[in-house]
């Protein structure tokens, strides 16, 4: 009976700790491979405290709402370069929110343009422009999603006064005009996009906002500002970039998990998350809160002129990346690594479109093998080799990449109407047509 009595608590015992003993679950595993949660969490959109924001532009809720509605208004596109492209384009014809904030095809077309199918794959070259009067850029357009997070913007990463371009003011203004705006210490966003409406042919001035009915906008958001500066393309930039900073990605089913959520996200993205941010190495390169870092990496892919881009060539100094700006033998052909929120929702990829899908994406990282022959060999990453994942770990990571990342509710960042009337991003008759316009 003793014997008895002493096998059945000894059982009792073995059962109790087998129930009470946490499982080491993938979500442990995870959370192991992150370890501090909060650093990669986003703050919410109107959580102006805690957004990365300019010293001289501090955001409000009136300029993000004016910004909103300038970046897709076309009404300020006056001036085309041909009378048929007046009032056609806008920022948003570049950006699209459900292309991720992207094309949707391998190079934007604003002025020039015509016609936006679903999301923006249907834009092609007007038959009455030349390809050299086109606006479009030798590289891939960058999301802006998350680039609140980006202290040095564009590829090649040249606005910016601080961060990485401390010490590199003896270029500012040299390979790109543009960048001798850094000298004015604005903030990255606020002087690319000064810069930026005038290289896309958007005019500011006190006529135009008032005939489009932006007057009271730019007076709530701009209430210290002198009449006599408040309606130009240095406010207009202020707002767009403020509504810029407030795009952040936080109904992500990732975001979702690191705030507690551990349904967020499905196993098989677990999975690939587990392999971002361990075997795979993602992680190395795309360490920031929007899951990209203002660092320079050369991958070796084919530049746009290679895959079908218009108003681009082998001597295009994009091509170079960062050393395109800094003239550096040793930053040629590298360029900033990108955020990685919603990439699923539009290819191509890489600043050539060099790649249609992300499965080709991943493919490409796991053989390690680069295919650009004029970049050398010495100037490739030391994080760019094989990977040694099995066609299950890349199926993973490729389902962490386009759903564990993907914010469902991009729409919430377009607004509801803007001030012209006009159709909008595009305003062409065909983009009418087929976005249901007229």
């Amino acid at each position: 009976m003793r014997k008895s009595l002493l096998i059945f608590l000894a059982i009792t015992v073995v059962v109790f700790a087998c129930k009470h003993e946490p499982f080491f679950t993938i979500d442990n595993e995870l959370e192991e491979l992150i370890g501090d949660l909060n650093r990669y969490i986003l703050p919410d959109s109107d959580d102006y405290a805690h957004i990365p924001q300019s010293p001289v532009n501090p955001m409000t809720a009136e300029k993000v709402n004016l910004g909103k509605m300038l970046f897709f208004e076309p009404a300020f596109g006056v001036e085309a370069m041909h009378p048929e492209g007046l009032r056609t384009f806008s920022c948003g014809s570049c950006h699209i929110p459900a292309a991720g904030f992207r094309p949707g095809r391998l190079q934007g077309i604003a002025d020039g343009g015509v016609g936006f199918g679903l999301n923006g794959e249907g834009r092609a070259k007007f038959p009455g422009y030349d390809a050299s009067e086109i606006d479009a850029q030798g590289a891939r357009p960058l999301s802006v999603l998350n680039v609140a997070f980006v202290s040095n913007t564009m590829w090649n990463g040249s606005f910016g006064s601080d961060g990485v371009n401390a010490g590199t003011e003896h270029r500012w203004g040299l390979a790109d005009p543009g960048t001798a705006i850094n000298h004015e210490r604005l903030g990255a966003l606020e002087g690319q996009n000064i810069e930026g409406l005038i290289v896309h042919r958007l005019l500011y001035n006190q006529e135009l906002v008032e005939e489009n009915g932006y007057k009271t906008f730019f007076d709530a958001a701009f209430p210290d500002l002198p009449e006599s500066e408040r309606y130009n393309r240095k406010a207009a930039s202020f707002a767009i970039s403020a509504y810029l900073r407030s795009l952040t990605t936080t109904e992500a089913p990732f975001q979702r998990w690191l705030k507690g959520d551990k349904a967020a996200m499905s196993d098989e993205q677990k999975r690939g998350a587990v392999l971002f941010f361990g075997k795979a190495g993602c992680y190395r390169c795309h360490n920031e809160p929007n899951l990209g870092s203002v660092t320079f990496h050369a991958l070796g892919v084919e530049d746009l002129y290679e895959n079908g881009g218009l108003k681009t060539s082998e001597a295009d100094l994009r091509n170079l990346g960062r050393g395109g700006f800094t003239g550096k033998p040793e930053d040629m052909f590298k360029f900033r690594v990108p955020q990685l929120y919603n990439i699923g929702d539009s290819g191509p990829y890489f600043h050539g479109s060099s790649k249609q899908t992300l499965e080709e994406v991943v493919e490409y990282f796991n053989n390690g093998v680069h295919e650009n022959t004029r970049v050398p060999n010495t100037q490739i990453s030391a994080f760019f080799h094989p990977l040694d994942m099995n066609a299950a770990e890349m199926k993973d990571l490729t389902a962490f990449l386009r759903y564990g990342l993907r914010d469902p509710h991009l729409d919430r960042f377009m607004p509801k109407e803007i001030m012209s009337g006009m159709c909008f991003p595009n305003n062409d008759p065909l983009s009418r047509a087929q976005m249901g316009c007229d």
